[in-house]
């Protein structure tokens, strides 16, 4: 007997030779391990068992099936084993009927059975091809759906970022109208307080200005009509403001002005001039600043207040 070749490399066309000797072999076995049903099932059993180590040995028949030498089942009668005997025979002369199959019957099956395992060869690699599709398909997918997890997670964390700022913006804007209300009440408390205060010293303010018309230097503000002036504030970390008011607004207003651009802490502070030296009251808050001689321009010192 010629050397079995490898089963699952069967070309399309069946060679002569040994090649067909060992497919005969294999088709034979297919045939009676799957009862002999036809070539179809027989192709079946091959591919499901190609990767089979023995599925090149050839087909060994079950022993003990030897007819006449089966003992009769317990509790048989004389009449049963006779009855079984006769379908027995029936059956064998049924199957001398059948011819045995010729040499080019063999080869039409074996090439029938060569075409079917290449055609279904042919399906399982279309199949695979199919399924690798289908995975790299859903691979992209997952890879598509965290690009935009992760482009939500991006947004989700800007946006919360932009809220934070907003809501900083906020507290701030807040704490300013916070700060503008308590000068208010201040002004107001003060006023309460000290409303005969501006009026007692009411005649001392002709006695501050009188030298003013003396000096040739400033006998031109005196007769000139400013409607803005210009105020530099210096702070006690050295730093300065410099801002424009109208000639009419109380010096409260560049007191607020302070107040809310000063970085250098938020101890109370009173306001003076160097020269001429003067220190702002109270009462002097509710002044112009025309009157209070600070047109057109002016250098106001920002002086810690001492406890007294």
């Amino acid at each position: 007997m010629c050397a079995p070749a490898s089963i699952p490399s069967f070309p399309s066309q069946p060679s002569t030779g040994c090649l067909s000797c060992h497919c005969i072999l294999i088709r034979e076995k297919a045939l009676a391990l799957t009862g002999n049903q036809g070539i179809e099932q027989a192709m079946d059993w091959l591919m499901e068992h190609e990767n089979d180590p023995d599925v090149d040995e050839p087909y060994v028949p079950p022993q003990g099936h030897v007819l006449g030498t089966e003992e009769p089942p317990e509790g048989s009668t004389p009449e049963t084993v006779e009855a079984r005997g006769d379908l027995v025979e029936e059956g064998s002369a049924e199957g001398d009927d059948k011819h045995p199959l010729t040499e080019e019957e063999k080869r039409e099956q074996t090439k029938r059975m060569m075409e079917l395992i290449a055609q279904k060869q042919r399906e399982r690699e279309e199949r695979e091809k199919r399924e690798t599709i289908e995975r790299e398909k859903q691979r992209r997918k997952q890879g598509q759906e965290l690009s935009m997890i992760r482009q939500k997670l991006q947004e989700d964390e800007m946006k919360k970022m932009a809220e934070e700022r907003r809501r900083e913006k906020m507290e701030e804007k807040l704490a300013k109208q916070r700060v503008r209300e308590k000068i208010e009440r201040d002004k107001a408390e003060r006023v309460k307080k000290f409303g005969g205060g501006s009026s007692s010293q009411a005649p001392a303010e002709p006695a501050q200005e009188t030298p003013v018309p003396s000096s040739p230097s400033q006998e031109p503000p005196t007769k000139r009509e400013y409607d803005q002036c210009r105020i530099q504030v210096r702070l006690l970390d050295g730093t300065s403001l410099t801002q424009t008011f109208k000639a009419k607004e109380q010096l409260a207003a560049v007191r607020l002005y302070i107040e809310l651009n000063r970085k250098d802490g938020g101890e109370p502070f009173h306001l003076l001039t160097s020269f001429p030296r003067r220190i702002f009251t109270d009462e002097d808050m509710e002044k112009p600043l025309q009157e209070l001689g600070l047109v057109p321009s002016a250098v106001l010192i920002v002086a810690k207040k001492c406890n007294s």
